[in-house]
């Protein structure tokens, strides 16, 4: 089994800052990527950074400049730095991980979400 636990979300005001992090434990072998959705109220799932553990990144453009994923994949753990937040950012934002694990089977896993809430 494998899980991916998040932390760091709440409520920020416009213009703050929040960090979140993901830590995936259980039956790991490697993990190929590590990255971040979100889906906000009445929208589809949209995929907000992510990081190969080949160092490739992708950023939506949303969130360009704003937003920093890194991941120590020595610690399974993924982070993403969020500043300058706007209220459309607003979401719950799940973890996801590409892990191989100790069968040497391959899926994408999910965390359960962290919300955050931009208002004033």
């Amino acid at each position: 089994q494998v899980q991916l636990e998040e932390s760091g979300g709440g409520l920020v005001q416009p213009g703050g800052s929040l960090r979140l992090s993901c830590a995936a434990s259980g039956s790991i072998f490697a993990i190929n990527a590590m990255g971040w959705h979100r889906q906000a109220p009445g929208q589809q799932r949209e995929l907000v950074a992510g990081i190969t553990k080949f160092g490739n990144s992708n950023v939506t453009d949303s969130v360009k400049g704003r937003f920093t994923i890194s991941v120590d994949f020595a610690k399974n753990t993924a982070y993403l730095q969020m500043s300058n937040l706007k209220p459309e950012d607003t979401a719950i934002y799940y973890c996801f991980a590409l892990i191989v694990n100790a069968n040497r089977g391959a899926a994408e896993y999910r965390g359960q979400g962290t919300r955050v809430t931009v208002s004033s």
